[in-house]
């Protein structure tokens, strides 16, 4: 067996090792993106063009960051949104919040333009 082959071939005997040795945290962050697609979504993200948005886009920033915050408010809801203690684990709730933070707060959407504003000659 040449050298390449076999480097090759203990590369891949090891690769499971490799993998198992990543840390949780990404499986957690997987498990947290496929609860909230499950049970968040339908509200928190606008699904067509013309269907409206209920509830707030959620990110890092959401009620300032705070992980614990975020927890509590996902485990027993606001006077807007139900809470989910009784419907998703602890380490769930966990889950969901370590997805959270690994995503970016929304663009600012284009303030409108006024047409009978003086700046529009600026253009």
């Amino acid at each position: 067996m040449s050298r390449r082959a076999w480097t090759i071939s203990l590369g891949l005997a090891l690769w499971p090792l490799a993998a198992a040795a990543q840390p949780a945290s990404g499986d957690q962050t997987m498990l947290g993106m496929r609860l909230f697609n499950q049970s968040c979504r339908v509200c928190h993200t606008k699904p067509q063009l013309a269907s409206p948005q209920y509830a707030p886009v959620l990110s890092m920033r959401t009620l300032g960051g705070k992980a614990d915050v975020m927890r509590d408010t996902i485990a027993n809801g606001t006077p807007h949104m139900p809470g989910f203690k009784y419907h998703f684990k602890p380490a769930e709730i966990d889950a969901i919040v370590a997805y959270l933070k690994t995503l970016s707060p929304p663009a600012e959407a284009p303030k409108p333009v006024n047409p009978g504003s003086s700046h529009d000659s600026d253009f």
